[in-house]
């Protein structure tokens, strides 16, 4: 039996020119299970902010351009609610996730009371060439130490996410950057949150990636997302 279905659902978008993607991933989210999506325009030079408004999403703006600040961002808008949400769901605006699957993350906070859930590409299926060998390692690499210093399992450090927001609020996120997502999973674990994954599928992206699109990028989130594993140590 399928769990009631909570509409105190926020999923928070950071989006940085991704005017061609937006307005498919807030078409592609099933509308009746969520209240808002916030689209926070993470210093776009494009149309991004025009087209997800026209889509239907609330947007807000963070100027300065990072992963995490934009998440941040998001967070800091959600918290002015006078009703604050029950569940917020991260996902990425370039069109690489698959939004329909929403239902899935959320089911087993709704269903099994757990805080966290990881919507994993390492146990989903993943088109060719939606991942690079570089993120495919750093991401196998991440997880090995995550279990290793923190005791903890996961398969992956993917974007698309669910967690109870009285539970995020206690994480007490810092990182603007690359370290986002690493962050948000050792901190859950240092602190005994019931965390799960659920399988995801993957897609190549829609427009250039800015991380995995570049040598230098590939190397600044490896080092981040490293760096941030032993600093919570």
């Amino acid at each position: 039996m399928l769990p009631k279905v909570s509409k105190n659902i926020i999923v928070i978008i950071p989006a940085h020119n991704e005017e061609e993607a937006i307005g498919k991933v807030i078409e592609e989210i099933p509308q009746d299970w969520v209240r808002e999506i916030v689209v926070v325009n993470n210093r776009s030079t494009d149309q991004t902010a025009a087209v997800a408004q026209a889509a239907g999403a609330t947007v807000v703006y963070e100027p300065l351009p990072a992963y995490g600040q934009a998440c941040l961002c998001g967070i800091n808008y959600v918290k002015t609610h006078t009703k604050p949400p029950d569940i917020v769901v991260f996902l990425d605006g370039d069109h690489s996730d698959y939004p329909q699957q929403l239902p899935d993350l959320v089911r087993p906070i709704l269903d099994q009371d757990y805080d966290m859930v990881i919507g994993s590409r390492a146990l989903g299926e993943r088109e060719r060439g939606s991942m690079t060998p570089p993120q495919v390692f750093g991401n196998w690499l991440a997880t090995r130490l995550l279990k290793w210093i923190y005791g903890v399992q996961y398969t992956d450090l993917g974007p698309f996410r669910a967690i109870k927001w009285d539970k995020l609020l206690a994480l007490d996120m810092q990182d603007t950057t690359y370290g986002w997502t690493v962050e948000m999973q050792l901190k859950a674990a240092k602190l005994g949150y019931r965390t799960t994954e659920v399988a995801v599928h993957y897609r190549k992206r829609i427009g250039f990636s800015k991380i995995s699109g570049t040598v230098k990028g590939v190397i600044l989130a490896g080092y981040k997302i490293i760096t941030t594993i032993f600093k919570y140590r």
